[in-house]
């Protein structure tokens, strides 16, 4: 079983849409017993709190499932856990420094395959920043199919 983890500053906008929409690609390929999917931040800004409204709108629109969700902080124990740290944007990265410990990103990141990167080869803008939910829907759809396929 693949495990993945997606990971932006709160964990309210690109992560878990993130996780959503790999979630949705996983099961219409039939393939849920492949995958464990999740998400969460870097930060403990807002932590409990469930997906903000125009991202919701933004998976509705496209048909893509969602349910309550409580935002969380990563922890060194999700390191364990998980095969592939998605993270939405290099900050993210920078972040995990802090979080997870310099010394453990530093030996990740000598890795042949590290298990911490982006997504994407490019950043994931930030929609609670650039009030664009589209761009960063796209982005994150073009993302989780690659990984998929």
């Amino acid at each position: 079983m693949k495990k993945i983890l997606f990971v932006c500053h709160g964990n309210i906008c690109r992560s878990v849409m993130a996780e959503m929409v790999m979630r949705y690609l996983v099961a219409e390929a039939g393939r849920e017993d492949e995958f464990m999917i999740d998400s969460c931040a870097t930060s403990r800004e807002e932590i409990g709190n469930d997906i903000y409204p125009p991202a919701k709108r933004c998976l509705a629109a496209h048909q893509v499932p969602f349910s309550r969700h409580a935002a969380r902080q990563i922890t060194k124990e999700d390191y364990d856990k998980f095969d592939l740290i998605l993270c939405m944007e290099e900050y993210n990265i920078r972040n995990l420094r802090h979080t997870l410990g310099a010394a453990l990103l530093d030996a990740d990141a000598h890795k042949a395959e590290p298990k911490i990167r982006r997504l994407l080869d490019r950043d994931v803008a930030d929609p609670w920043y650039t009030g664009d939910f589209e761009a960063t829907y796209r982005d994150v759809v073009e993302g989780c199919q690659q990984l998929l396929d």
